[in-house]
């Protein structure tokens, strides 16, 4: 059995194989949902890793717009029970009233930070412009990414998260989040980087999954200037990213890539 992994659980498991079946013991990735509460009122459900949740709070009310800064939201209490986690923040009373034409229906599905949106538009909202003028060099990006695949302990134990890392200009690896759901991960991420006081825009994010627009729209929303994914994006993806001056990067891996938008970012 494999030592305890934060984020894991131990269950049965029975191995098939040609020659037969045992008995086993297996850790696979916790999934709970988890409720984030504003001003007292229910906003959304995410099915989300248990682990640095406060990071998936923060992250989300600024990859979502909800709040402008750190310094506008206040976490006053994180409620674990058998049922999840609940999640209490209190925001700007102007914002907080924005909210009123974003409400969700709860519960949210799959961990998707926009999945359950009331209205189109509010899933389709334009991020902002990318400030930063940042470029990053191809050899930067590839060193990111090695360096990623041993950051991510939870998936080594259960083979089941994706994981968001934050890089600088040089492609060191600053902070690395993991979860079941690859929104989370980057949300996870974002409020990480707020709490470490690091500027999005000096960096570059990457991630172990496809580009999703709503990864693009996050990325976008914290000022990250290049995002690159392991896999591939998605038409909408592409368009949110160029509308945004947001590098997007597709099937980055040994040593290969492929530039989506403001391919001019990234450098050779």
């Amino acid at each position: 059995m494999k030592p305890a992994t934060p984020g894991a659980v131990e269950r049965a498991v029975q191995r098939r194989a040609p020659e037969g079946a045992s008995e086993a013991r297996d850790l696979v990735a916790s999934e709970m949902p988890v409720a984030l509460h504003y001003n007292d009122a229910p906003f959304a459900v995410l099915m989300a890793s248990p682990g640095d949740v406060a990071d998936l709070a923060l992250g989300f009310s600024l990859s979502e717009a909800i709040v402008a800064s750190a310094g506008e939201l206040r976490i006053d209490g994180i409620e674990e029970s058998v049922d999840g986690i609940a999640i209490r923040m209190a925001i700007p009373a102007s914002s907080s009233e924005a909210l009123d034409d974003r409400r969700r229906n709860l519960p949210g599905y799959g961990g998707c930070g926009v999945c359950g949106s009331a209205d189109v538009e509010s899933v389709l909202r334009a991020p902002p412009v990318v400030a930063s003028e940042l470029r990053i060099g191809e050899n930067a990006l590839h060193r990111a990414l090695a360096q990623l695949h041993a950051r991510q302990p939870l998936n080594a134990a259960t083979g089941a998260t994706h994981a968001a890392g934050f890089a600088d200009a040089s492609g060191d690896l600053l902070l690395v989040r993991e979860d079941v759901g690859r929104h989370n991960a980057l949300d996870k991420l974002i409020g990480a980087m707020a709490v470490a006081g690091i500027d999005a825009g000096s960096g570059f994010a990457v991630v172990t999954s496809r580009a999703s627009y709503e990864l693009a729209i996050k990325a976008a929303q914290a000022g990250i200037p290049l995002l690159a994914a392991i896999s591939a994006p998605t038409s909408l993806a592409i368009a949110l990213a160029a509308s945004a001056k947001l590098c997007l990067v597709g099937f980055a891996r040994d040593g290969h890539c492929g530039v989506y938008a403001h391919a001019g970012r990234l450098v050779r």
